[in-house]
């Protein structure tokens, strides 16, 4: 693990995952989804069972649990979370955008549908010179394909370029992508992570290495 090292003078560039790392959506997400596999299976879903969920794309999670009709499903499950509050984003994530912007290109890469980026990230969206939403990849994290197309975008190399996410799959998507890794432990749901490169348990720690 590497830390102390300034990001402005290691990386050109910052990329974020979202939920979980810029904004807290577990429950705006959660709920929707337990009303859900409640009408399609029902089924009572656990906090602890949709945990194994939250990293991956909306329409792969109804596809695991066996949910039939997914387009339509899946649009009710979008009205299900635009209806819950909205997204927040973590305390200090503001300040760092902004803190960031014009002293490092900032990106996103992340598995949320191009309309939900737009709703949820209306006050940010300014801060970033490229996001990478799921309609513009074939394959989702794990895979590297959405960061890798983040670092085509930025016209950067993979060793320009630090990942910043809160969970496992956005750390093997880092791996995969043979990019560094900063494990947000402000809204992950995992302690540690072997292997990451920086730890940052606020985001003003990412300002403290800037």
């Amino acid at each position: 693990m590497k830390q102390n090292v300034s990001i402005i003078n290691k990386y050109k560039a910052i990329i974020y995952d979202i939920d979980g790392t810029l904004l807290d959506t577990f429950p705006m997400n959660f709920y929707p989804l337990t009303r859900i596999v409640k009408e399609e299976l029902n089924i009572d879903m656990t906090y602890e069972e949709a945990l194994a969920y939250v990293a991956y794309p909306g329409m792969e999670t109804l596809r695991i649990l066996g949910i039939k009709d997914i387009d339509h499903v899946y649009a009710r499950w979008v009205r299900y979370v635009n209806d819950y509050e909205p997204a927040k984003p973590y305390e200090g994530i503001a300040q760092l955008l902004k803190a960031c912007d014009g002293q490092i290109q900032q990106a996103i890469a992340t598995s949320k549908k191009r309309r939900q980026y737009h709703i949820d990230m209306a006050a940010f969206e300014h801060f970033f010179h490229v996001a990478v939403l799921e309609e513009d990849t074939i394959h989702h994290k794990p895979d590297p394909e959405p960061l890798l197309k983040a670092v085509e975008l930025l016209h950067l190399t993979t060793d320009d370029v630090i990942y910043i996410g809160d969970s496992y799959t956005d750390y093997e998507a880092a791996c995969n992508a043979h990019i560094d890794f900063g494990h947000a432990r402000w809204g992950s749901l995992i302690n540690q992570i072997d292997g990451a490169t920086y730890v940052f348990d606020q985001p003003e720690d990412i300002l403290s290495v800037l």
